[in-house]
């Protein structure tokens, strides 16, 4: 896909009272966002916040407290995607979110977490034990996590294997809409893709790392971002900084990143929030997002290029730094 193509691709997501200025939509309204721009949700007839909250980083704070405080404040600031996993920070992310969605705090949510299990019995064992500790009986979005070996596909579809358990879940109204992630290789995305097909399953959503240097080495925006948009698949952006690599190189600022991944055919840019100061940031980014033009998207990956030839600060690529299931294989079942 060309640059333009890709913004025609990103207006048509972006919904059409904070695109236009025309009246709310009843959907709209009944969110009562103060100002947050809603993306549709590829094929799924959903809205969600362009920037959603990363579940991992709210796991980190000392106190619970502030990790409560931040996911409502989030909430009632317009940001309705939450992210997060049965694997993050042994399970003290999702406490910590099932505490804050008490109070009415759930129904403003688009809930989504990720479980590791590689089998149908570690898988439904994982399903449950998040459902628990998120104090919800559904999750608007289940994914199937960390899908970064060449072997994952396979396995999940295979007899007995995962994807049995994630559709049994949404059978049974424990998950609306499914979904995977990964952040190694583009070839492993596109046979996750590619298995799905063969099995005669589609997912709702995909996620996967998109930010400014991933355009210049194994590329996931060049390779299987169309692929997504052309299939009509939500499509989830992660490591929009690197997780915080790409901010080191001193290349680029977080709010260029955050601008740089709003620009792209993208149903939400996910992104850490620890503090109330990135949560300020995500808002700024949104409320304020114009999409880049074409010059400004050449210069911000003219300045990114040498930085990121090898893939140096694109860890998830490049070494296990961020692979949870291989540092802990028995998550995998």
């Amino acid at each position: 896909m060309t640059r333009k193509e890709f913004l025609a691709a990103t207006l048509s997501l972006m919904v059409a009272p904070n695109v236009l200025g025309a009246p709310p939509s009843k959907a709209t309204a009944k969110a009562k966002s103060p100002g947050v721009p809603r993306r549709k949700l590829g094929r799924t007839g959903q809205e969600v916040s362009c920037v959603g909250l990363g579940g991992f980083h709210i796991g980190k704070q000392k106190d619970e407290a502030e990790s409560i405080a931040l996911i409502r404040g989030a909430l009632d600031q317009g940001i309705n995607f939450l992210d997060n996993c049965w694997d993050y920070n042994d399970g003290k992310s999702e406490e910590r979110m099932g505490k804050a969605l008490r109070d009415g705090y759930r129904a403003k949510a688009f809930l989504m977490t990720k479980i590791d299990g590689r089998d149908k019995k570690t898988a439904a064992k994982q399903i449950d034990e998040s459902l628990q500790r998120l104090q919800t009986d559904h999750l608007d979005l289940l994914q199937l996590h960390e899908v970064i070996r060449e072997s994952d596909p396979d396995k999940a579809f295979a007899e007995g294997g995962a994807m049995e358990a994630l559709k049994e879940a949404q059978k049974a109204g424990k998950a609306r809409f499914l979904g995977f992630t990964g952040h190694k290789s583009p070839d492993i995305h596109l046979k996750m893709l590619e298995t799905a097909k063969a099995h005669g399953f589609r997912f709702d959503t995909v996620q996967l790392p998109l930010n400014v240097m991933d355009a210049h080495f194994n590329s996931f925006e060049k390779r299987v971002l169309p692929v997504l948009v052309k299939d009509g698949i939500g499509v989830l952006a992660m490591k929009c900084m690197g997780d915080p690599f790409i901010l080191d190189s001193k290349t680029v600022t977080a709010p260029e990143c955050l601008r740089y991944n709003l620009s792209l055919p993208v149903s939400v840019v996910i992104t850490g929030i620890d503090s109330q100061a990135r949560l300020d940031q995500a808002l700024s980014a949104a409320r304020g997002f114009k999409p880049l033009s074409e010059k400004e998207v050449q210069a911000l990956l003219a300045k990114t290029k040498d930085a990121a030839r090898d893939g140096a600060y694109e860890k998830y690529k490049t070494s296990h730094h961020f692979d949870g299931t291989v540092q802990n294989p028995q998550w995998l079942g």
